[in-house]
């Protein structure tokens, strides 16, 4: 049986060969590229980022989305940024009169605008309540660009997905909050820059 330092060392060899190869598919590569382009336009305007997910994701989306509103790696002006479902009174609510599959579209209805980015994280691309969400994006005309695992689930038939190359949840979840860093840090940077020249 091996022993801990050695499960500890696979568990991380796992995880860095997963970004390996994300940092080698210039699809993917270029993907978050356009995230970070659509939320430096997005933040330009005056609209908002918007993320939601469910369990670890949901965790994901709040905190993805308080590195855009609080700080990242310096102190700035407070980007606009939300996650869905973190009123856990409306989340309620909307569960119990509408059912759990529409509690975030419900919430989303009622907070996006044109011109609005919409981000929803599904290890599976499968999560019912993510599904009707992007629908109702799709909808109101939100841009949307979600995150998921390797097969994209039904998520790649609504809207563009990062499908992150694992089938593993615990190294999709880590990959989505590498690349969830990444932009934040690059937008963080970039879009300071482009309100200094105006």
């Amino acid at each position: 049986m091996k022993t801990y330092i050695e499960q500890i060392k696979d568990e991380m060899t796992e995880s860095m060969s997963v970004k390996e190869l994300i940092i080698r598919n210039k699809n993917i590569l270029t993907q978050i590229q356009e995230m970070i382009k659509i939320c430096v336009s997005t933040l330009s305007n005056k609209n908002k980022i918007i993320f939601a997910g469910n369990g670890g994701s949901f965790s994901d989306a709040q905190h993805l989305s308080t590195e855009f509103v609080s700080r990242f790696r310096f102190d700035r002006m407070a980007l606009a940024s939300i996650a869905l479902g973190t009123n856990s009174s409306s989340m309620s609510a909307i569960g119990n009169d509408y059912g759990f599959e529409n509690i975030f579209a419900r919430e989303l209805e009622s907070v996006a605008q044109k011109g609005d980015f919409f981000i929803p994280i599904s290890t599976s691309g499968n999560s019912k309540n993510i599904l009707k969400a992007v629908m109702c994006a799709n909808k109101m005309k939100i841009q949307t660009f979600g995150m998921t695992g390797e097969t994209g689930g039904s998520l790649i038939d609504l809207c563009k997905c990062i499908c992150v190359p694992s089938k593993d949840t615990a190294r999709i979840q880590e990959s989505h909050i590498l690349i969830g860093h990444i932009i934040c840090g690059i937008v963080e940077k970039n879009f300071l820059k482009i309100v200094k020249s105006l």
